[in-house]
């Protein structure tokens, strides 16, 4: 893969079975991401469990649970080059109880690929008011992707297939409603494809001669072209934050044999390298960086973007979690949260919320029950005038400030200073109540000794073990034996963990279970 080029991360969003897997899978094949006989391979094992249509799909699942149940249940980083960049997709499940995971995807993406589904009543489903395509679209603005494409997949199941008709209507009611979020239709490129047969993806299609291509118009130059592909390679690149201080979200921390302990996550801003001093908020712990891989190879300098597995001295895996944050020991350390100021705006929550509701927060790569301790004033969502003061109550549409209190340590910044680590959804019953951003922080002095606090019961850490039991029935996190019975050479394992694989669950799980 080509050094020279810049990596961008994208997320794939959309309704259930509007063919997210499908389209990603197809591309990531199509542009020599993964050898033609794999992808025999899988069309075979897909054959014989009875689902030839998810052969594509197939490519981004590889564990046998996610295959029996025949949808994708957490997020796979998958990577591939265009002519222009070097692109990792993160292929973001469609199903309502995974939006959670959607989140911690969409936080990590420079652009968004919406696929709508065009077969006949599918558009429908998926943009109606319990659809997917919209709250999918709605986070991806508000948790700052501030960069779209829309895919109008499955043209080949339109009625008459490939109709222009079909397509401009599509792209006419889809215009609107990302009109209504905040995206300018005039940048967003519309391309009609299919994912399974491939028209469009890489090639302009025969079977839809009247597509005379896609244009956008941005202030930074404006960009035309056909095929889905095209559309990808006309991102425009985003400006690395490799000026300010380290700031690196824990995805997952490995204990691998013959290396140690290795935490992996995305670089937001900063940079890390081998030698630094790095301190984990909130878990105040600090420690050398040995060595730091991405794509099986070692890096000098891990920059903002880059997904990365990094080995750190004397530090167990028992210290360090997912949700944790590495900083620079040297330069503005990140620390645990007391409390943080925070606009948020209410998008779905079948009551009122008042002072003490205290829901699951995912925010970067922590999701933590956090207290609306105080309701300080009601806002316009749009102009951010203030409506009213110490609110009694908010309801569905209302945007307010409030005053939100971890249940647990946590480690957030204000969406000024950190963008990534600044945003966040709030997640209850099930479904994302409402999106916010964080104003200002209120941050702890370090110190040891606070565990108890950790342990009182507040209603959030209830909900919050309810919400991941619903989870536990599906998956029990495996304990990551070392390398030698996994058969694998120690030097292999850096880059086996920073492998394509499930995020839906973590350690927290075990010790909220």
């Amino acid at each position: 893969m080509g050094k020279e080029k810049i990596h961008i991360n994208i997320v794939v969003i959309g309704h259930v079975d509007s063919g997210k897997s499908t389209t990603t899978g197809h591309l990531i094949y199509k542009c020599g991401g993964i050898d033609k006989r794999t992808i025999e391979k899988f069309e075979k094992e897909a054959a014989e469990m009875g689902k030839g249509s998810f052969k594509y799909a197939w490519v981004l699942d590889k564990l046998k649970a996610e295959r029996e149940r025949g949808i994708t249940i957490d997020i796979s980083l998958w990577k591939f080059e265009t002519a222009k960049y070097y692109v990792t997709i993160i292929d973001a499940p469609g199903h309502r109880d995974f939006i959670k995971n959607m989140i911690t995807g969409t936080s990590q993406a420079d652009c968004a690929v919406l696929i709508v589904a065009g077969g006949v009543g599918e558009f429908e489903a998926g943009i109606s008011k319990n659809g997917q395509t919209r709250e999918h679209a709605l986070l991806a603005y508000t948790l700052g992707v501030k960069q779209l494409i829309v895919g109008v997949n499955k043209m080949d199941s339109t009625e008459p297939p490939y109709s222009q008709k079909r397509f401009e209507e599509i792209q006419k009611e889809v215009s609107t409603y990302i009109k209504k979020i905040g995206y300018n239709p005039a940048t967003v490129a519309f391309v009609p494809i299919s994912g399974w047969h491939g028209d469009n993806m890489l090639e302009a299609s025969p079977n839809m001669g009247w597509f005379k291509g896609w244009k956008v118009e941005r202030k930074e130059g404006g960009a035309s072209g056909v095929t889905l592909l095209e559309a990808l390679d006309s991102i425009l690149a985003p400006s690395r934050p490799t000026d300010k201080p380290l700031r690196l979200p824990l995805q997952d921390v490995y204990k691998i044999g013959g290396i140690g302990t290795v935490p992996v996550g995305r670089v937001e801003t900063g940079t890390l390298k081998a030698g630094m001093i790095v301190t984990f908020a909130p878990a105040n712990v600090t420690t050398e960086v040995k060595s730091v891989e991405m794509h099986h190879e070692t890096l000098e300098a891990a920059l903002p973007g880059d997904n990365v597995g990094f080995n750190v001295k004397n530090v167990s895996v028992k210290d360090i979690r997912r949700g944790n944050v590495a900083g620079d020991s040297k330069n503005d350390p990140p620390m645990e949260a007391g409390n943080f100021t925070a606009q948020v705006i209410i998008l779905n929550h079948p009551g009122t919320i008042s002072q003490g509701y205290a829901p699951v927060l995912d925010c970067h790569t922590a999701h933590i029950a956090c207290k609306f301790s105080e309701l300080k004033e009601k806002i316009d969502r749009r102009s951010g005038k203030k409506l009213e003061d110490n609110p009694k109550a908010l309801k569905s549409g209302d945007a307010a400030i409030i005053v939100m209190v971890p249940g647990k340590p946590m480690c957030v910044e204000s969406f000024a200073a950190y963008p990534p680590l600044g945003r966040f959804a709030v997640r209850d019953m099930r479904q994302t109540v409402a999106v916010g951003v964080i104003k200002a922080v209120d941050k702890k002095a370090a110190s040891t000794g606070k565990k108890d606090e950790q342990k009182h019961t507040s209603e959030g850490i209830i909900l919050q073990e309810t919400e991941l039991s619903s989870i536990h029935t599906l998956w029990r996190a495996p304990e990551i034996p070392p390398s030698r019975a996994l058969g694998r050479t120690p030097t292999s394992n850096l880059a086996w963990a920073e492998r394509p694989r499930r995020v839906g669950i973590w350690t927290e799980m075990e010790v909220a279970l």
